[in-house]
């Protein structure tokens, strides 16, 4: 098994990533980063994105990653294609195992393994991914603005999607599996008085339909067994996410939910020299701007542990 050594090492891409290596790499900390499963995060699952600021006309999702990538290795940081099999925080330098190859012992490690959405799992749902299925009301909801939408849950997150696409869209079926909501009772409420939105008890999505783009879905109701169609434009999927954090578990403190928790202000973690950015440690916002903040911050952070370790050891 080979071994490296490096100052920064950065696990895992998208907003986050890359723009703590693009602050890391012009601290002169020649940081490493290794991209993950999923080269890019979420958002290279995402057609356009209108929300980022710099972008007027918008951008697709993976050009814009593409484009993070190019910034980030303009100022010298090397990025790998790999996925982290293996941490050991028990000493300093911390040892990263990456494809069960290769060790890296790093001074600083900035985690940036984000968060991925749960979804129904219908063949149909991922064939039309970015096509009128999202997961994100807040990234996508404006281009349906005007038209019928879906939204599938019953937690606050549901019931937040469902309120925030009722200000753009002309009706928001709800679709609840069970006979009640899980969501806290203030947030029922703004659903419940929301005349723009309706919602379908002990009802279940067997199919998303559409060719090209969503044009509809298929629900039954499981008490009943009537099956209907409902035209719709979107389909959104708001039944929670995960965090890509399983590798860390008993090594970092973590919510219930597996987020890790940094220390208030910062992306410090409970262990000395390792940090947390976006959606791994971001649980409320899981929004490309707030992660690309927090990578700012990861890098920020870890540039003044290393000078102030360095300081100590001299």
């Amino acid at each position: 098994m080979s071994e490296e050594k490096e100052k920064v090492l950065i696990i895992g891409s998208g907003p986050a990533g890359y723009t703590a290596a693009i602050y890391a790499a012009r601290a002169g900390l020649k940081p490493v980063l290794y991209t993950g499963g999923q080269p890019g995060g979420q958002l290279t699952t995402t057609g356009d994105v209108e929300n980022f600021p710099g972008y007027p006309k918008g951008i697709s999702g993976p050009e814009m990653m593409m484009e993070l990538q190019q910034q980030a290795e303009r100022f010298g940081t090397r990025i790998n294609y790999g996925l982290v099999t293996k941490v050991d925080f028990g000493g300093w330098p911390h040892k990263v195992t990456v494809d069960e190859t290769k060790v890296i012992e790093a001074e600083a490690v900035i985690i940036a393994t984000g968060a991925s959405a749960k979804y129904l799992g219908l063949p149909s749902e991922q064939r039309l991914m970015s096509r009128g299925v999202s997961a994100c009301a807040v990234c996508d909801g404006f281009f349906y603005r005007g038209t019928d939408v879906a939204v599938v849950g019953a937690g606050d997150s549901a019931a937040e999607e469902a309120t925030y696409l009722a200000n753009l869209c002309t009706k928001v079926y709800l679709i609840v599996r069970r006979g009640e909501m899980r969501a806290s009772k203030i947030m029922q409420q703004r659903v419940l008085s929301n005349p723009r939105i309706e919602v379908l008890w002990n009802t279940e999505t067997e199919e998303v339909l559409g060719d090209e783009e969503v044009r509809g879905i298929r629900v039954i109701n499981n008490q009943t067994k009537e099956k209907r169609e409902i035209a719709v434009k979107g389909f959104f999927v708001a039944i929670g996410h995960q965090p890509n954090t399983g590798i860390f578990k008993g090594l970092l403190t973590m919510d219930e939910s597996g987020y890790i928790i940094c220390k208030p202000g910062s992306t410090h973690t409970n262990v000395e020299g390792v940090f947390a950015v976006g959606d791994a440690a971001d649980k409320i916002y899981r929004q490309a701007v707030t992660a690309a903040g927090t990578g700012c911050m990861g890098a920020l952070d870890a540039e003044r542990f290393l000078a102030a370790k360095e300081a100590v050891l001299s």
